[in-house]
């Protein structure tokens, strides 16, 4: 599992991205202004990760679930993708939770 940071190819802005063994991305940013407040937000995720109760589970109009991430501020620092079930949003929760402190970081930026 790993940590990508990128920039948008239409602005600026930076964004992580956790992508799971198979590639999938489990969790993914907001965007960030500079490249070393998107460093801060990978950070933030790996400290907050380890609690359940940082995980905002959700429900969407269609049915399908997605997670938020929340930092101490309960501000959000990362989004999942839609999950069919409950289950499988719960399977995704415990794996960022399970994986994203020891991921790698690796900077697509090319700086």
């Amino acid at each position: 599992m790993k940590f990508e940071i990128f920039q948008s190819e239409t602005s600026d802005k930076f964004y992580f991205r956790l992508k799971a063994g198979n590639g999938q991305i489990i969790l993914s940013s907001q965007a960030y202004a500079s490249k070393a407040s998107c460093k801060n937000g990978v950070e933030s995720v790996k400290t907050n990760a380890t609690s359940d109760a940082n995980f905002e589970r959700k429900e969407a109009a269609n049915g399908k679930f997605h997670f938020n991430l929340l930092a101490a501020n309960k501000q959000v620092i990362g989004s999942s993708q839609m999950y069919a079930s409950k289950a499988t949003m719960e399977n995704g929760i415990q794996s960022v939770m399970t994986t994203a402190p020891q991921a790698s970081i690796e900077d697509l930026t090319g700086a």
